[in-house]
């Protein structure tokens, strides 16, 4: 049966039966508007027009509008009746439609960021910060929608809900609006797309700077020297299922290896960042003059290389590591064509953190640290910030490390350094660099 048409009703669609081809019955109140019928009994609402000045010559367009079951005939009509409206005055609702299904989701615009902005114009280190920040808190809540729909009140409401990490709710904010502003402007991914992150008031935030005791030094030493020896017996979780609770009995020790023990006594003794470590390379390693020499961090005002200083406890650390690949710290696929810097230090750091009942210690506490003792020595912000790779021009992130001094950077590190392997029960090799005596002038 070819398409007909009548006025519309609900007793239209329960007249309606399938046959052999699929057929459409139009509305004669609004013209368009129909029923279309499948041999397969489904039945859904259409709307047909001509797009633009209209006339035989333009090819029509049909747009669906849903199905029956979701919408009964009068619904369905006022829906067609705007569409028919918005033609009249030349708008294109099929064209409309397919551009709201092309425009890029919350995903596709992180994904795009991180590729072609980030990963080119940031450090290696603010990458994988930003990449786990989206991951964590940006797309499970809203990755899947468009970007241009995502609202301030939306991420207000989301920043609000993270209230009790406010570190990792404004670091929410400031990816976001990042992103939002690289989206709008030359990379040209949104067009005239309010930033979401704008207004929206960031939480105060605490210095979360932290210098160990003595006796939690040693009990970090001593975890560290258990895990890469004797091992650290696993915590069994009790609400494991059977099958799991099997496997971790099979293995309930956790012995971490030479380079991750490594890794953690370097971040200890340096106070560089994780993800400086983590991505060294041996060619950044100058033994002679007792050097590393990595790339830039973001906070970088200047060119070329970050240059840090080693003292004996790295030093010794580096001239004994077996060197395995490209990589100091040795990943999964060292010394293969296929060779990465390891992804992090997770897990052996929870292990060794629970066992020294250090649970409330963050990875990052380790730098913060390393800059406590340099206050704690005497070494002013000029010294501190070098040994850091705090930017010279904002010494501000450095005052927390208080005192003025002037010493040279070779001997505050030496200095730095064997004080904490001390109190950590570290045994110093000779490294080739002279052990300095350590002035306390921290109170308490």
């Amino acid at each position: 049966m070819s398409d007909r048409s009548t006025k519309i009703t609900s007793r239209t669609v329960t007249g309606a039966t399938p046959e052999e081809k699929r057929y459409t019955i139009f509305d004669s109140q609004i013209p368009g508007f129909g029923l279309r019928v499948y041999p397969s009994g489904s039945m859904t609402w259409i709307f047909e027009y001509r797009p633009g000045e209209g006339g035989r010559g333009v090819a029509k367009k049909r747009l669906t509008i849903g199905k029956t079951g979701d919408f009964t005939p009068e619904m369905a009509r006022r829906i067609a009746d705007g569409h028919r409206a918005a033609v009249m005055t030349g708008g294109d609702p099929h064209g409309s439609k397919q551009a709201e299904r092309a425009a890029p989701t919350v995903r596709e615009i992180s994904e795009a960021f991180l590729s072609q902005h980030v990963a080119k114009k940031r450090g290696a280190a603010t990458l994988a910060s930003y990449k786990d920040t989206i991951a964590l808190h940006v797309l499970p809540k809203f990755g899947s929608r468009k970007a241009k729909a995502l609202t301030g009140r939306d991420l207000s409401h989301h920043h609000q809900q993270m209230a009790d990490t406010p570190y990792a709710a404004n670091k929410v904010l400031a990816v976001v609006s990042s992103m939002y502003g690289w989206a709008n402007g030359p990379a040209a991914v949104l067009t005239n797309v309010p930033n979401p992150a704008e207004g929206i008031e960031r939480f105060e935030e605490t210095e979360r700077g932290r210098v160990l005791s003595t006796d939690e030094l040693q009990r970090l030493g001593a975890a560290i020297r258990l895990a890469e020896t004797d091992g650290i017996e696993w915590q069994l979780n009790d609400d494991a299922k059977a099958k799991h609770r099997r496997k971790q009995a099979a293995d309930r020790v956790t012995v971490i290896s030479p380079h991750t023990a490594a890794a953690l006594r370097l971040l200890i003794f340096t106070g560089s960042r994780l993800r400086e470590i983590l991505n060294l390379r041996w060619d950044q390693f100058d033994g002679e003059r007792g050097l590393l020499l990595m790339p830039k961090h973001k906070t970088s005002r200047t060119t070329g290389a970050k240059v840090v200083v080693l003292n004996a406890p790295a030093l010794s650390i580096l001239n004994e590591l077996p060197r395995i690949g490209a990589h100091v710290i040795a990943g999964e696929a060292a010394g293969t064509k296929d060779e990465k810097p390891r992804a992090d230090l997770k897990r052996p750091w929870e292990a060794v953190r629970r066992e020294a009942k250090l649970d409330d210690l963050r990875i990052h506490d380790l730098r913060h640290n390393y800059g406590g003792f340099g206050a704690g020595g005497g070494y002013g912000l000029p010294i501190i910030g070098s040994l850091l790779g705090h930017s010279p021009k904002n010494p501000r992130t450095t005052a927390r490390y208080s005192h003025l001094a002037t010493d040279p950077l070779r001997h505050a590190a030496n200095a730095i350094g064997s004080e904490i392997a001390s109190r950590m029960g570290e045994q110093i090799q000779d490294a080739g660099a002279e052990i300095l005596p350590f002035k306390d002038t921290r109170k308490g």
